[in-house]
């Protein structure tokens, strides 16, 4: 039988219709026994529970006690309502896996803006089709998205305004701190619909013609006082664009811009030969006092173009932190460099003080070779306080390397800041990482992230290997060496105090069951190990029992391992041997769907 509702639930339930629908009830709302009004108030959709603490006739004391006049006050203290509470409820009813990557914040402000984006994405699509010709405001909201804030869109006669995009704009703009937009919403109308918001940061895609970048750089001028950070993902840029959007971000009052973090990515410029950068862009470059994020990856640039940035960013007084050059063609950069620097030191030349500023340098995939080494030598000098260096997948082959192992002596000698060094599948040899390994165990700098993947190595670099172990690293990345079966034993032999490493990674080198001893071995000796790879090694079963037996004596932090695609057949013996061996409730040990015996397997680089 079908229960009865109370006449509260059913005085709720209308309540909360007509709370959606209009505020004439909200000022009654707040008249409540604040036993009913805290019931009200957890039942309502997020656009009631908008129109309520818009309306609230008290200060919402977020984040604080009361105040003295709330205390005095005993109808205030009674309507005192948390709201930021049921703000995040909503959220975290909408967008489950989001809720927990984001730290406590305004709730209300995040829910907004993130069902703004929700609307835009729809409209977005819409926009697409070829056969859309008409307002992007009129465009209309699906019932799904407006089924969460507590709108039906059946009911046409009392939601018409709940229906278009312009209501969604217009009411929550304000709200909208970040935005990611495609080309087809870069219009003076998408501008004007936006025009309460304060735009923090905006990630722009497909932006190619003219007419996109007049309504974006509509957009840009309306909020230059607020933005600060700004990306361009799969874009054709003129320089005439460029110099466009470069000025559209001025702050008139200052003639200066805020802009902080700054990224093209994935993008081109649609005049590969420049011979001095776009006006604006340099003028952009020179006067930005708060820049400190700049990248320009994936994005078909040639050596010139990446010298000149360098260049322009090397002689004014910036506070660049992070440059990013990555996955591009740029061969020969620093050639110039080398030969100015060479002359002399660069502070006598007057030039050089934004490089002291620089932490993060990424030069990934660059096409750079062993000149190239020897010319990122002299700048890296200049770089005192840099902390991450990449320059993995560039043939820089030993030569190379060698080239760059003064710097790292150098850097030991005045306690250098570098603390992740990525040179996976560099080119390398075991003769020249071995050198570079024997010069980093004596580094006295707090070099914390070492990747040395995809290099063919062998068994050889194991000793050199060992040693470099027994030094403060904390995340290794070896996989695809070659280790072999020799070389798992002969670092086994080389370890014999404890460890600091948190995460390892050994996949791809062949080491079949002397991969589970070492294994044995590193968890007794590494009591903080949080993470170990060690898919694609020929393990066999009998290996299991061997990693088991560790794990099952560890007293350690070990809350991953990888054994997938080796050939541990999973059978239901096995599995037993795995029962307790978990971290926070879930299984430690990540084994293989299938027999890797019968999966395809290439470990070449």
């Amino acid at each position: 039988m079908r229960e009865v509702p109370s006449l509260i639930s059913l005085c709720i339930h209308s309540l909360k219709k007509e709370l959606i629908h209009g505020d004439d009830l909200v000022p009654v709302v707040f008249e409540l026994p604040h036993e009913l009004f805290d019931t009200l108030v957890l039942s309502l959709p997020p656009l009631a529970l908008q129109n309520v603490q818009t309306q609230t006739p008290f200060e919402d004391c977020n984040y604080q006690e009361f105040t003295d006049d709330c205390l005095r006050n005993g109808r205030k203290r009674g309507r005192h309502w948390k709201f930021n509470t049921e703000w995040r409820a909503s959220y975290k009813l909408r967008w489950p896996d989001l809720v927990e990557q984001i730290e406590p914040v305004d709730w209300q402000q995040m829910y907004w803006e993130m069902h703004l984006q929700n609307c835009l994405d729809e409209a977005t699509e819409i926009a697409l089709l070829p056969s859309f010709n008409g307002c992007i405001g009129d465009i209309r909201i699906p019932d799904a998205i407006l089924k969460y804030i507590g709108v039906d869109g059946q009911e046409n006669h009392l939601t018409s305004d709940y229906l278009k995009l312009s209501y969604h704009c217009q009411a929550f703009g304000c709200y909208a701190r970040s935005l990611k937009l495609q080309h087809i919403l870069c219009t003076a109308e998408t501008c004007h619909l936006l025009r309460t918001g304060k735009l923090e940061s905006l990630v722009l895609r497909w932006i190619r013609s003219k007419e996109h970048i007049d309504g974006l750089c509509k957009l840009l001028n309306q909020n230059s006082e607020t933005l600060t950070s700004l990306e361009f993902i799969h874009c054709k840029l003129s320089p005439n664009f460029i110099n466009a959007i470069c000025g559209s971000l001025l702050i008139q009052s200052m003639q200066t811009h805020g802009i902080q973090h700054f990224s093209i990515n994935g993008s081109s410029f649609l005049e590969h030969n420049l011979f001095s950068l776009p006006d604006g862009l340099s003028s952009f470059l020179s006067s930005g006092r708060s820049l400190c994020s700049l990248k320009f990856y994936d994005n078909q640039l040639g050596r010139n173009f990446a010298k000149m940035v360098f260049n322009t960013i090397l002689n004014v007084s910036s506070s660049i932190s992070t440059l990013d050059l990555s996955e591009n063609n740029i061969s020969g950069w620093l050639s110039d460099f080398n030969k100015r620097s060479s002359g002399g030191p660069l502070s006598s030349l007057g030039i050089g003080k934004s490089l002291q500023s620089l932490r993060v340098l990424n030069l990934r995939a660059n096409n750079l070779h062993k000149d190239d080494a020897q010319s990122l030598r002299y700048a890296l000098v200049h770089m005192p306080n840099l902390e991450e260096l990449d320059i993995s997948e560039n043939s820089i082959e030993d030569e190379g390397i060698r080239s760059l192992i003064p710097y790292f002596v150098e850097a030991t000698e005045r306690c250098s800041s570098l603390a992740d060094l990525n040179l996976e599948n560099c080119d390398l040899s075991c003769n020249g990482v071995t050198q570079l390994l024997n010069t980093l165990s004596t580094f006295k700098g707090p070099l914390k992230s070492l990747s040395l993947a995809d290099n063919c190595l062998g068994s050889q670099v194991a000793v050199a290997l060992g040693k470099f172990l027994q030094t403060s690293i904390e995340v290794l990345n070896i996989g695809g060496i070659e280790l072999g079966s020799t070389g798992f034993q002969e670092l086994q032999e080389g370890m014999t105090k404890e460890l600091k490493l948190v995460k390892i990674n050994i996949s791809k080198n062949r080491g079949g069951i002397e991969t589970a001893k070492f294994f044995s071995k590193l968890l007794s000796l590494a009591p903080k190990l949080g993470e170990v790879n060690a898919a694609y090694n020929f393990m066999p079963v009998e290996s299991l029992s061997i990693i088991c037996a560790a794990l099952k004596v560890a007293k350690g932090n070990l809350e991953r391992l990888d054994l997938t695609e080796n050939t541990l057949d999973y059978q239901l013996a096995q599995a037993s041997m795995l029962n307790g061996i978990e971290c926070n409730g879930r299984p430690i040990v990540i084994l293989p769907i299938r027999s890797a015996a019968d999966a395809p397997y290439d470990d070449d680089p």
